[in-house]
C-alpha cells in the first residue's frame, strides 16, 4: 500500500506517509484515531486510503492550499493566509493540496483558521472526521510493445492518453493526468488490456516520419487524440479541421497548439469543480471572445474551436513557463522516451544543433586552486571540442533536455536510464539519507557550509553521513550499497574517475549504484555523472571543464540550499546560474525534475523584492514545478495585499507592498530571496533583508 497511517505521540496525532514518493503529512489532533476504513465512494474525489478520527480539532504545521466543497464535490470557498472560514452543520469536504492530497469529510459546524505557517480546523463539537488521502505519484499502467514500423508506432502512441482521468478542463490539474504506459520495441504491436484507449473523436494527421510522430505525441496525449499518417497534416474534430504546416515549422506549430489548448483550459477550469481567482484569467478576461461558464460545459471539440479563434500573440505573454523541452533523435529507439516526456507534457523537438561559439573554461591564475586532479589547471583531456553542441532552440523551457549525441551547452544531458530508475524506487526509509564526501582537505570550507545547509528544516528528517579522505574501494561500497538519496562529492575528478587518496574510482567500472540524486562538485566530472545515471541514479549536476575552488564553494552551497528547500535540479541550477556567478561548466545529467526534498506546502518559489519608496517594496514570486506540483498547479504567496494566485511554473508581476507587511512575511518564510539582484538566504524567525 502506497499510503500508510501511524499514530504519533509528540505531537499527538497522525502521520500520513507516502512510501513511493517519501512524502509526509503530520496531523495534530487530541482525539482518537481509528484505522477502520471508510468507503472511498463516500468521497467525491479519487482517494487511495481512508481513516476516521474522533476529534474536535485538526492541526497542520505547514501551509497548504485550502478549499471547501459541498457534499457533491462542488467548490464553495477557497482560503488564503490569515483568513478564517466557517463550516456549516452539513456534510462538507475540506481539501488540502500539498505533497500528499488530503480531503476531510466533516458533518459538523466549525472554523478553519489559516495562519502564516499553519492551518487549524476546529469543530463546535467532537465528531467523526473521515480522511481520504491520495498519493500524487502515478506509476505507468502496463507496457506497450511496438515494432519500429511507423504505422504501428502511431497506434502505440495513440494509446498513451489512456492515463487521462478526464477530458474536461480539469485534466490540466496534474493529479488528473496519470503517467502514460511505457513503450518498448518488439516484433509486433501489443497493447495490454490494462491500457484502455479513450473514446475519441479527435484525430491528428501527421507525416509518416519518426520526427513528426514524436513531436505530436504530447499534444495527442493531452487531447486524447488518435494519430494517423497523411500528406496533409491537420487537427480534425467533428466541429472543424485545422491545417498544420509541414516541414521545418511543424514542430513550432505543434508546440504552440499544445501551449494554447493547455493554457486556455487552465483558465476555463476556474468555472468547474475547483473555483478560484486566477491571475492569468484576470489579466486576459477582457481579451477572450467567449463566455467562460458556457465554454466549460461544451465538448472538447467545441472548446478547441473557440480557443483557435484567439490570436496566439495575445496569449503568449501569459502562458506559464514550460518545464521541459526534449530534443529527441528521429530514430525508432526514441519511442521509449515518449512516456516520460509526455508525463510532463514536454515539448518535443528534433536534435538540430549548432557548434558553440566558445567552450567555457576556467580563467584561473596559477595561484588559484581548481578542482581538477592537479593543483593547477587540469591537463586531463575533457570532451573534444567537436563533441560540444548547442540545440537550435533554447530558452523555451526551464530545462532543455538533450537526448542526442554530443555534450550540450544551454541544455541538460538526459538519459533514458535516469527516468527508468525512478520507477524502481528503493525500500522506503524514515528519513532522507545524504552522503557528503570531501576528498581534499583544502576544500573543507564547502563541507562546513553544507553541513549547515542540508537538513536545517525541523519538519523534514535528514541523516547526513560525512566522510573525509575516502579511498576508492570504500567509496565504491558506499555508492553501491549505501542506499543514499543524495551524494555530494567535494574534490577532484578526471574523465576517468573521482580522485581518492589511493587513486581514481571510475564509476563506469561499477555494475550498479544505489544513489538517487548527486552533485559532483569537481572539475571534469561529466563522464562520471553520466555513468551514475546509467547505473542507477536519477540525475544530478556535473561539470565538463575546470572550476575555480572559490566559485565551486559558492556553487555547492547555493545548490545545497535550493535542493534542501524542495527545488528540483532544473530549478536549482537555473537560479544558481543566474544569481551566484555559477559558470556554464555545470550541467544537469539525467532527469532534471529529480529532487531530494519536498517543499513547504506548495511549489517552491523564489521571492523577488526591490526598494520602491520609503515605506514600500516591489514584490514578486517565481515558482517552479516539481514532481508533485507539475505543470498546471496553482501557486500563491501568503501575502494578503497581493493577488498572485498563478499557474506554475511562472512569475508574477511586481506589485507594491508595505514594508511592515513584507517584514512580517519574511520573518516567517524560509524561501530564497532575490533582493536588489542579490540572492539571499532568509532563515526565518526574523530578517535583516529590509534593514
Amino acid at each position: 500500500m502506497t499510503i500508510s497511517f501511524a499514530e504519533t505521540a509528540a505531537p499527538t496525532g497522525l502521520e500520513v506517509y507516502d512510501s513511493i514518493e517519501q512524502r509526509r503529512l503530520q496531523i495534530e489532533t487530541p482525539g482518537s484515531v481509528s484505522f477502520d476504513t471508510s468507503e472511498p465512494a463516500q468521497f467525491c474525489f479519487p482517494v487511495d486510503r481512508t481513516c476516521r478520527l474522533e476529534t474536535d480539532e485538526l492541526g497542520f504545521n505547514q501551509l497548504y492550499s485550502v478549499t471547501v466543497h459541498d457534499a457533491a464535490g462542488r467548490t464553495e470557498a477557497s482560503f488564503d493566509t490569515s483568513e478564517t472560514g466557517q463550516l456549516e452543520d452539513r456534510t462538507q469536504f475540506v481539501g488540502l493540496s500539498g505533497p500528499i492530497k488530503l480531503y476531510c469529510r466533516i458533518d459538523a459546524p466549525g472554523t478553519i483558521d489559516i495562519g502564516l505557517t499553519s492551518i487549524t480546523i476546529t469543530t463546535d463539537r467532537e465528531t467523526t472526521i473521515e480522511l481520504g488521502v491520495r498519493s500524487l505519484h502515478d506509476q505507468p499502467r502496463g507496457t506497450i510493445t511496438t515494432p519500429p514500423d511507423i504505422d504501428a508506432m502511431m497506434d502505440a502512441v495513440s494509446a498513451l492518453p489512456s492515463a487521462l482521468k478526464t477530458t474536461s478542463p480539469e485534466r490540466t490539474w496534474p493529479t488528473l493526468r496519470g503517467h502514460p504506459p511505457l513503450i518498448e520495441l518488439g516484433d509486433q504491436l501489443e497493447i495490454p488490456d490494462t491500457v484502455d484507449r479513450p473514446a475519441s473523436d479527435i484525430t491528428i494527421t501527421v507525416p509518416r516520419s519518426y520526427a513528426s510522430l514524436y513531436q505530436v505525441a504530447p499534444l495527442a496525449f493531452f487531447l486524447g487524440a488518435t494519430i494517423q499518417p497523411g500528406d496533409e497534416p491537420a487537427l480534425e474534430t467533428p466541429a472543424f479541421t485545422h491545417p498544420i504546416s509541414a516541414g521545418h515549422t511543424f514542430e513550432d506549430e505543434i508546440a504552440d497548439l499544445l501551449k494554447r489548448f493547455f493554457f486556455l483550459d487552465c483558465i476555463v477550469r476556474t468555472e468547474g469543480v475547483f473555483q478560484y481567482d486566477l491571475l492569468e484569467r484576470s489579466m486576459l478576461e477582457d481579451d477572450l471572445p467567449f463566455d467562460f461558464a458556457a465554454t466549460y460545459d461544451r465538448s472538447l471539440a467545441e472548446r478547441l474551436e473557440q480557443y483557435l479563434a484567439v490570436p496566439f500573440d495575445v496569449l503568449e505573454p501569459h502562458i506559464p513557463r514550460w518545464p521541459l523541452t526534449a530534443h529527441v533523435p528521429s530514430e525508432p529507439e526514441s519511442a521509449t522516451l515518449l512516456p516520460f516526456i509526455v508525463n510532463e507534457l514536454g515539448i518535443v523537438r528534433d536534435t538540430t544543433s549548432q557548434p558553440p561559439e566558445s567552450i567555457p573554461n576556467t580563467d584561473a591564475t596559477s595561484s588559484q586552486l581548481v578542482r581538477s586532479a592537479t593543483t593547477a589547471r587540469s591537463s586531463s583531456p575533457g570532451p573534444a571540442e567537436s563533441e560540444f553542441i548547442v540545440p537550435a532552440v533554447t530558452g523555451e523551457s526551464v530545462e532543455h533536455a538533450w537526448f542526442g549525441d554530443g555534450v550540450p551547452q544551454q541544455a541538460s544531458k538526459a538519459t533514458l536510464e535516469a527516468y527508468r530508475h525512478q520507477l524502481q524506487h528503493r525500500e522506503p526509509v524514515e528519513s532522507i539519507e545524504l552522503l557528503l564526501v570531501c576528498n581534499d582537505a583544502r576544500m573543507i570550507d564547502e563541507h562546513d557550509l553544507l553541513d549547515g545547509s542540508y537538513g536545517n528544516r525541523s519538519d523534514l528528517p535528514f541523516e547526513i553521513d560525512s566522510k573525509f579522505g575516502v579511498d576508492a574501494d570504500r567509496l565504491a561500497t558506499l555508492l553501491t550499497d549505501g542506499g543514499y538519496d543524495f551524494f555530494h562529492f567535494i574534490g577532484h575528478a578526471t574523465e576517468d574517475g573521482l580522485r581518492c587518496p589511493d587513486g581514481d574510482l571510475d564509476i563506469r567500472t561499477l555494475e550498479s549504484v544505489d544513489v538517487g540524486v548527486f552533485f559532483l562538485n569537481a572539475c571534469r566530472s561529466y563522464e562520471q555523472g553520466l555513468a551514475l545515471t546509467r547505473r542507477g541514479a536519477f540525475g544530478g549536476v556535473s561539470t565538463y571543464a575546470d572550476v575555480i575552488n572559490e566559485r565551486a564553494v559558492t556553487a555547492g552551497e547555493t545548490i545545497a540550499r535550493l535542493l534542501n528547500r524542495g527545488f528540483p535540479l532544473r530549478g536549482a541550477l537555473e537560479i544558481a546560474r543566474e544569481n551566484s556567478m555559477l559558470g556554464e561548466q555545470y550541467l544537469i545529467v539525467g532527469d532534471g525534475s529529480a529532487d531530494i526534498a519536498q517543499s513547504d506546502g506548495g511549489a517552491p518559489m523564489l521571492v523577488e523584492i526591490g526598494s520602491r519608496g520609503e515605506n514600500e517594496f516591489n514584490f514578486a514570486v517565481k515558482s517552479y514545478s516539481t514532481k508533485e506540483f507539475k505543470l498546471g498547479t496553482v501557486t500563491a504567496s501568503p501575502l494578503d495585499s497581493v493577488s498572485d494566485c498563478h499557474l506554475t511554473p511562472g512569475s508574477t508581476p511586481r506589485l507594491a507592498v508595505e514594508t511592515a507587511e513584507l517584514r512580517e512575511y519574511l520573518t516567517w518564510t524560509e524561501l530564497p530571496v532575490l533582493s536588489e539582484s542579490e540572492l539571499c538566504w532568509n532563515e526565518g524567525i526574523g530578517t535583516s533583508l529590509l534593514d
